[in-house]
C-alpha cells in the first residue's frame, strides 16, 4: 500500500526529481527514508569532517547519521554515512515552508537540512523566503559547503532569487575571500539565464566589496555590467562609485558616474556631491564644481572645510579671484574656521591674478591674526610674490623667519629668494643667499643656479660666474645661459672662452647660443 501511495504521490509532484535527491531510495520498514551517500571530495570541509569521529552528527548530505566501523588493524575507524529523510505526512508547501523557516531562524541546522532534503525528495518546493532563511542559517553557522550544495540544488530548478545570490556571495566573500566571490559574480552576470535575477541590491553589495578591498577596476566592471543589465542604480550605488573612484584619483570616472546619476534623475546625497565637487575641481572644471556647490547651498547643506578649500583652490588656479573670495565669505558665514590650506588657496588665487601686493598684505594679515596657520606652503607662496615684485628685503625676512621656526627649508625656497634678488638687481645679496644655502648642506638645483648666474652677469660679477661653473657639475643649461648673458653684455672674449669650454666638455649648445656665437667666431 505504501509503495502504491508513494508512486501516486510522486506522479502528482514535479515531473523531474531534483538532481539533489537522485540517489535516494526508500525503506518501508520505518517512518524514515534512507539514501545512499553521495561521494564527498576529500578536500571538502563539511560539518561531518570537522567534528570528532566519536560523535554522532549530521553530514553535509542533509541530516545523515555517521556510524563508526573499524576497518584497520591498528584501531582506526572509518566514517560511513547514511542519509536520513523524514516521512512527511504534511504535504502543503506553505506549511512546510513555515516549518523550515522556523527551524532556520532557530539555527536548527540538522533538522532544517533533513526537512529540506525530504521536501526535495518528495518534489515539494519551499517558498523563497524559507529557502533564503535556510541559506542564511547555514552561513551563520559557518556551513558554506552545505550552503553551496543547497544553493546549487535550488539553482538547478530555477528557484533562486536576487536575495539568494546576495546571501551566497556574502558568505563566499567572508569564508574564501573577495576574489572567490568576485569570480562567482562574474559567472553569474555572464550567464544569460541567471543574470536577469541580479538586482540593484546585489550590485550595491558587490560595489561595497570592491570599495572595502580598494579595487576600482572591479568596481568599474560591476558598474558596466549593471548598465548592460538595464539596472538603474540608486543614491547608494552612485555614492559607492564616487567614493571608490575618487579614492584612486579617477576623476573622469567619478564625473561620468555623477552625470549618469543626473541623467537617471537620482537625487545625490551630501557625500556624493562633496566627492563630485572635488573631482571637478581636480579635473580643472571649476565651473561645474561651482554649479554643484551652488546646488548644495540651495539645499541648505553645509559642506566640510575640505570642499571649500578644494573649490577655492580650483577657482584660484583658474584666475577666478572674486569667486574664490565669495566662497571664502560663504565658508565663514557657515561657521568654518580657515586653515592653512584655506589661506594658501587665497594666496595662490591672488598670485595667479598677478596681484602680488595683495598677496603679501594677506600673508601679513595671517601672520598677525592666525600665526598658527602658517606652514611651509604659505611661506613659499609669499616668497613667490616677493620674487615677482623683486622685494628681496621682504623675501630675506621671510626666509629668516622660516629658519627661526625650525622649518625644513627646501631648495625651492632659496631659489625664490635668489630670484627676488635677481629681479631687484642685488647680485651680491643673491651670492650671500647661495653661500648660506650651501652652508646649510642644500644642493642647488638647475633653476637656482640659472637665476644666480643671470643675477651675477647683470650685476657685472663676471669672475663669480666662472667660479660657479667650476664648482658645479657640467650642465648645458648653465653654459648656454652664461654664454648668452656674456654676449648680451658684449663680453666677447668671455663668451668665446665659455663656448669653447662647453664644446670640449661635450655639452650641446642651443639655437640661441649658436646664433649669437656666429657673430663672434671666425668663419673657419
Amino acid at each position: 500500500m505504501l509503495s502504491c501511495w508513494l508512486m501516486n504521490d510522486k506522479s502528482r509532484g514535479s515531473s523531474s526529481i531534483s538532481r539533489f535527491s537522485e540517489t535516494f531510495s526508500s525503506d518501508i520498514s520505518s517512518n524514515s527514508w534512507w539514501a545512499y551517500p553521495k561521494p564527498v571530495p576529500l578536500y571538502r570541509k563539511s560539518r561531518s569532517s570537522r567534528l570528532h569521529k566519536s560523535v554522532i552528527k549530521a553530514s553535509i548530505a542533509y541530516g545523515s547519521v555517521v556510524k563508526q566501523h573499524p576497518v584497520w588493524d591498528d584501531g582506526d575507524e572509518e566514517l560511513v554515512y547514511e542519509n536520513r529523510l523524514q516521512f512527511l505526512e504534511e504535504r502543503d508547501e506553505k506549511n512546510l515552508s513555515w516549518r523550515l523557516l522556523k527551524l532556520s531562524r532557530a539555527d536548527k541546522v540538522r533538522s532544517a537540512l533533513e526537512l529540506y532534503a525530504s521536501m526535495d525528495f518528495m518534489g515539494l518546493r519551499p517558498e523563497s523566503h524559507a529557502f533564503n532563511a535556510l541559506l542564511s542559517c547555514l552561513l551563520r553557522n559557518g556551513e558554506l559547503d552545505d550552503a553551496l550544495e543547497v544553493f546549487e540544488s535550488m539553482k538547478s530548478d530555477d528557484r533562486t532569487s536576487g536575495h539568494s545570490y546576495n546571501l551566497i556571495l556574502q558568505g563566499v566573500a567572508k569564508a574564501r575571500g573577495f576574489e572567490a566571490a568576485f569570480q562567482m559574480f562574474e559567472e553569474l552576470v555572464t550567464d544569460e539565464v541567471h543574470r536577469k535575477k541580479v538586482d540593484q541590491v546585489l550590485f550595491n553589495m558587490m560595489l561595497t566589496l570592491c570599495r572595502d578591498n580598494k579595487d576600482w577596476l572591479k568596481a568599474e566592471f560591476v558598474w558596466r555590467k549593471m548598465t548592460e543589465n538595464n539596472c538603474v542604480g540608486n543614491s547608494v550605488t552612485y555614492r559607492l562609485l564616487v567614493n571608490v573612484f575618487l579614492s584612486f584619483s579617477q576623476y573622469g570616472l567619478t564625473i561620468e558616474a555623477y552625470l549618469e546619476m543626473v541623467r537617471h534623475g537620482v537625487e545625490p546625497d551630501t557625500r556624493t556631491m562633496e566627492g563630485v565637487i572635488i573631482a571637478f575641481a581636480k579635473d580643472g572644471r571649476w565651473d561645474f564644481a561651482l554649479s554643484v556647490f551652488r546646488g548644495m547651498m540651495k539645499r541648505k547643506e553645509n559642506p566640510n572645510i575640505i570642499i571649500f578649500n578644494a573649490l577655492m583652490h580650483s577657482l584660484g588656479n583658474n584666475g577666478q579671484v572674486n569667486l574664490a573670495f565669495k566662497v571664502y565669505d560663504c565658508m565663514k558665514s557657515l561657521g568654518h574656521v580657515p586653515t592653512s590650506y584655506t589661506w594658501n588657496a587665497l594666496l595662490v588665487a591672488l598670485c595667479r591674478a598677478e596681484r602680488y601686493g595683495d598677496a603679501l598684505r594677506l600673508f601679513e594679515k595671517v601672520q598677525q591674526e592666525t600665526p598658527s596657520a602658517l606652514g611651509l606652503h604659505l611661506y613659499n607662496t609669499a616668497l613667490t610674490a616677493c620674487k615677482q615684485l623683486g622685494a628681496w628685503r621682504r623675501a630675506l625676512q621671510i626666509l629668516w623667519e622660516m629658519e627661526d621656526l625650525g622649518l625644513s627649508i627646501p631648495v625651492t625656497s632659496y631659489c625664490r629668494v635668489i630670484g627676488a634678488c635677481e629681479v631687484g638687481n642685488e647680485p651680491k645679496v643673491a651670492l650671500q643667499v647661495y653661500q648660506h644655502m650651501v652652508h646649510q648642506k642644500k644642493t642647488p638645483d638647475t633653476l637656482t643656479l640659472l637665476s644666480l648666474i643671470r643675477s651675477c652677469i647683470w650685476g657685472s660679477l663676471y669672475d663669480e660666474v666662472h667660479e660657479i661653473l667650476k664648482l658645479v657639475p657640467p650642465n648645458a643649461h648653465l653654459y648656454n645661459a652664461a654664454v648668452q648673458g656674456f654676449c648680451l653684455r658684449e663680453k666677447t672674449e668671455s663668451a668665446t672662452k665659455l663656448y669653447h669650454e662647453m664644446r670640449e666638455l661635450g655639452l650641446s649648445s642651443d639655437h640661441k647660443t649658436r646664433a649669437m656665437m656666429l657673430q663672434f667666431l671666425p668663419r673657419s
